[in-house]
């Protein structure tokens, strides 16, 4: 993989690294209406980076707290990649993310991997 790129630094972190085959955003911390844009502005970087990865990986294993505007913040991202012929995938979302995906119907938008 390549180099990371720190986009914060403090208690909530969003990292993007990955080669041209496949770029990995990891967030940890909690994502808030404070914070969403953020992980907004760093998946819309690593899905419209001309010659970027066909396959973005949101690593959610580090998330202690997501709320909507976090969910909203990748549901756009899922929408931005579909018009850029990318995808999106979770990878290891914690119980409440997952509780959240699940009673908003937003499981259904994205692969999710447990590793």
């Amino acid at each position: 993989m390549g180099a990371t790129e720190d986009l914060e630094r403090g208690e909530l972190g969003v990292w993007v690294n990955g080669d041209d085959q496949r770029r990995v955003v990891r967030v940890g911390g909690e994502m808030d209406i404070d914070r969403a844009p953020m992980l907004r502005d760093a998946l819309h970087a690593a899905i419209t980076r001309p010659g970027g990865s066909d396959e973005i990986v949101v690593d959610l294993s580090d998330l202690s707290f997501c709320d909507s505007s976090g969910l909203n913040a990748l549901v756009h991202a899922q929408q931005t990649a579909a018009e850029h012929g990318r995808r999106i995938i979770l990878r290891t979302p914690p119980p409440q993310v997952r509780r959240l995906l699940e009673m908003t119907g937003a499981e259904a938008l994205f692969p999710i991997i447990d590793s």
